[in-house]
């Protein structure tokens, strides 16, 4: 039976947008399958790692008006399109239990299982909260702090990202424990206050799928799943069940010793002396001497070797010798777009905050370290 016939970018566009979540080795076979769907004349494509879910749309009609359903292996049809030439005219017929793809002289015969048998999240009747913003809004939101969310924690609330709805204001947070990163935007109008810790995975493939554009994005809080709806896709992601720690507490506010240095410059000095910082250690260590209109980044490793920087500041506080994570330094500064960041301290044993001049929405602290 002819199931679908269309060139080969309209198949492969949906699907590579919900291949993104799918790994190649799952406990459940059909978790590594995408469900293809047609009726009333539209192709959905759905993929579910049972906490994530993504559907979306063919921007047209693919086949002869019939409605079916099947799973197939996710990764290998995208795999097989990509391999075609763009804009080939493809066929995707069912034979008893498999897929036949065929385009020009290539054909391929690929597994199919029952659609009835693929784990759809049940869609609720009503959402606890509703908001919509311009979606490179919140990608900004995700992309400000993503790089701050800890990586197979054992205190599993930190891998994910916290996103508070407190008034008019959606506020995002990242923290591994060490270093925490903190961005809010304002929102059309007040809501009821809303809490939940967004999965690590969840939040890349946002940061992935979502358009740097005007266009809007609606946010959909349930009890115990969030569901994004934009650009013809919906994703909706299990929340970690936990209490984040409370960032307010983290935030430095008496840390009056600062100065303004040019973001590049900065990077580019650390990525030098980064060369010389044990490369193996989770923990790399770098030294900022902050003197007189002057910064010296000094690095040392286990062979005893050295590198050393120094920068023009503008700069006439006390002197501050602090130890911090390099990485932790790079990440932000790879990170942010502004010619320049503000660093502020209160002394060596306090945590450093990091803040973009003239801009009161982000903030990043890093906890300093012994070397």
């Amino acid at each position: 039976m002819l199931l679908i016939k269309t060139n080969r970018d309209t198949l492969l566009k949906p699907l590579q947008t919900v291949t993104g979540i799918v790994e190649r080795r799952q406990t459940l076979p059909i978790l590594s399958n995408v469900l293809i769907k047609q009726n009333q004349e539209k192709t959905s494509f759905l993929t579910s790692d049972l906490e994530i879910q993504i559907k979306t749309e063919a921007a047209e009609n693919l086949s002869p008006k019939k409605d079916f359903s099947f799973t197939v292996s996710a990764k290998k049809l995208q795999d097989i399109l990509r391999s075609l030439s763009s804009d080939t005219e493809v066929t995707l017929t069912r034979k008893d239990d498999n897929l036949q793809v065929k385009s020009g002289k290539s054909a391929f015969s690929l597994q199919i299982l029952p659609a009835e048998d693929f784990p759809e999240v049940t869609e609720e009747p009503e959402s606890d909260s509703v908001i919509t913003l311009r979606q490179k809004e919140f990608k900004n939101l995700l992309h400000l702090v993503q790089f701050a969310v800890a990586q197979q924690d054992i205190r599993y609330y930190l891998n994910g990202l916290l996103l508070l709805i407190d008034g008019k204001q959606l506020i995002s947070v990242g923290t591994d424990g060490h270093r925490l990163a903190y961005v809010s935007t304002t929102l059309d109008k007040a809501q009821k206050k809303q809490e939940v810790i967004l999965p690590r995975k969840a939040v890349f493939e946002l940061s992935k799928l979502l358009d740097d554009s005007e266009n809007s994005i609606k946010i959909e809080y349930f009890q115990n799943k969030v569901r994004f709806s934009f650009s013809d896709i919906i994703l909706t992601s299990k929340v970690i069940d936990g209490k984040f720690p409370d960032y307010n507490r983290v935030i430095p506010t008496r840390n009056n010793k600062l100065f303004e240095i040019n973001r590049l410059i900065f990077l580019q000095a650390l990525q030098r002396v980064s060369i010389l910082s044990n490369q193996s250690d989770k923990f790399r260590g770098v030294r900022l001497i902050v003197d007189k209109n002057n910064l010296r980044i000094i690095c040392k490793n286990n062979e005893q070797e050295e590198a050393e920087e120094e920068l023009e500041i503008s700069y006439q506080e006390d002197p501050v010798d602090i130890s911090l994570n390099i990485t932790y330094l790079m990440d932000l500064l790879n990170n942010v777009t502004s010619e320049t960041v503000q660093c502020a301290f209160e002394n060596a044993n306090s945590s450093v905050l990091m803040t973009i001049p003239g801009n009161e929405i982000f903030k990043y602290i890093v906890m300093p370290m012994r070397i």
